[in-house]
């Protein structure tokens, strides 16, 4: 099924990319977008049923597979919009529908993949996509920001790289060649454990560079601020969970062995260090898309600090990626028309939104709630599981440490977006570009921000089952 979905995808993007009329772009995407649902839908009908070739439905990808179709539509929606205000010419639309389809292709494939080599291609090709869409307006600061993405996520992609020799050299050692995930688990307790925790330290530090975390974070700051918001919105919730199955897949074979203490230390550094620059650029930081971006670092270091944890950490770890997916895209998404209101990303020069786009204005406000994990977030529910797992792991010094942390993060996020959307602007520039008028732009943000609600505090018995086998593997 897969194959044939890459094919179709493939085919699709071509069309795009070669096609100059704008109707027709319309309805191939829109085609793109049935098959994406289609697809996602019919992978979840088939889980865990073998594929031919190196994919598998396993319960991770596909929640992830259903997280990212969800946000793909809205992401195509809002990109009309934004394609229209700009009046992009035939060939710049061409080449931006062209490359968010691929994209949305890439991390689908890379969620699918059950061999850490695929998956390797599959990462790298989101690298190529994206780069295409961080570039789409074509300035200086635009190829600044691109050459730095692909600069950076090319050694990070390297590094683990060399980290899939190092496990292949520990395979050698016991007569094993197969690098499936289910071949690797099983395998795990006979590896040599030097070899093992050499392969993890470039893995892990590589797939860095897509989750947005210490010390690779630097690439998804410049991209998601230069992007077009609904590129943004991709690059900020499922390409981060493209490097968080990156990692949460061979982690899960390192939990097989006696190496797992260790690698959760490593992991606990990193999810701390994170949250630490989070918290220390979000103090001074004045552009809104930055903000967001780091918000973004915080959020993966919750996550990991779940994973590192252990026991109820890693349900409150996927949990906490699928929720913050739908609640930071909604920001993304509101930026547009924060951008276009303004026309500047400096809140210095913004003020009063809610005077000129109340239903937006309610959307930052909401979103402000549900990504600060404030009642009645369901992101409340999966931070609490996670510090429980921290509590329960004798982790004490570094709940505190963290719960510190995270009081300046939501004082700097509280003090900088409500002056945004109540006070006036520190650096008064005119009237603002443009009024929105009406909250239909806002209505996929207001659906989102009230999806992670009730996923957080009813989630479906589906859901808690897809989790529940996604984390099977992990010690109890």
């Amino acid at each position: 099924m897969t194959i044939y979905y890459l094919i179709g995808s493939f085919l699709l993007a071509s069309a795009v990319y070669f096609n100059r009329d704008r109707r027709r772009n319309t309805w191939l995407s829109a085609i793109f977008l049935v098959l994406q649902t289609g697809f996602a839908l019919c992978e979840t009908y088939r889980l865990n049923e073998p594929e031919p070739g190196y994919f598998h439905p396993g319960a991770l990808s596909v929640l992830m597979l259903l997280t990212l179709s969800a946000i793909a539509i809205p992401a195509f929606y809002h990109s009309n919009i934004f394609i229209e205000k700009h009046k992009e010419d035939a060939r710049e639309r061409a080449y931006y529908y062209g490359s968010l389809i691929l994209l949305v292709t890439a991390m689908s494939a890379a969620f699918l993949t059950s061999h850490i080599g695929v998956t390797w291609v599959f990462v790298e090709m989101t690298t190529l996509a994206a780069s295409a869409l961080i570039y789409h307006r074509r300035n200086a600061k635009t190829l600044e920001a691109t050459w730095k993405y692909v600069f950076i996520c090319s050694i990070s992609i390297s590094m683990v790289f060399i980290g899939i020799l190092l496990l292949s050299l520990a395979l050698r050692d016991i007569d094993a060649t197969d690098l499936t995930y289910t071949a690797l688990v099983k395998v795990a307790p006979r590896l040599d454990p030097f070899w093992l925790q050499l392969a993890f330290v470039f893995i892990f530090t590589g797939y860095t560079a897509k989750v947005g975390l210490v010390p690779m974070f630097n690439a998804g700051i410049d991209a998601k601020d230069k992007a077009p918001s609904p590129a943004g919105a991709l690059l900020s919730s499922s390409l981060m969970n493209v490097g968080f199955v990156g990692v949460f897949r061979f982690y899960e074979v390192v939990a097989q062995t006696t190496v797992l203490p260790w690698a959760s230390g490593i992991i606990m550094l990193g999810a701390v260090s994170s949250i630490f620059v989070a918290a220390v650029y979000m103090r001074s930081v004045m552009n809104m898309k930055r903000m967001f971006a780091y918000s973004s670092i915080e959020h993966a270091g919750i996550v990991m600090l779940g994973m590192a944890a252990g026991g109820l950490g890693y349900y409150a770890a996927v949990l906490h990626m699928v929720l913050h997916s739908l609640a930071k895209s909604s920001l993304f998404f509101q930026m547009g028309q924060v951008y276009r209101t303004f026309g500047t990303k400096d809140m210095t020069h913004m003020g009063s939104y809610f005077k000129y786009n109340q239903p937006g204005a309610l959307v930052l406000v909401l979103g402000f709630i549900i990504v600060t994990a404030m009642p009645p977030s369901g992101m409340f529910i999966s931070e609490f599981l996670v510090f429980r797992s921290l509590f329960e792991a004798h982790k004490i010094w570094i709940l505190a440490i963290v719960l510190v942390l995270l009081t300046i993060i939501i004082w700097a996020f509280a003090t900088r977006l409500f002056a945004v959307i109540f006070t006036p602007p520190v650096k008064a520039t005119g009237l603002p570009v443009e009024q929105i008028r009406g909250g239909t732009e806002s209505i996929s943000q207001y659906f989102f921000l009230a999806l992670v609600i009730v996923l957080g505090i009813f989630p479906p018995q589906q859901m808690v089952d897809l989790i529940q086998a996604a984390v099977a593997h992990f010690p109890k």
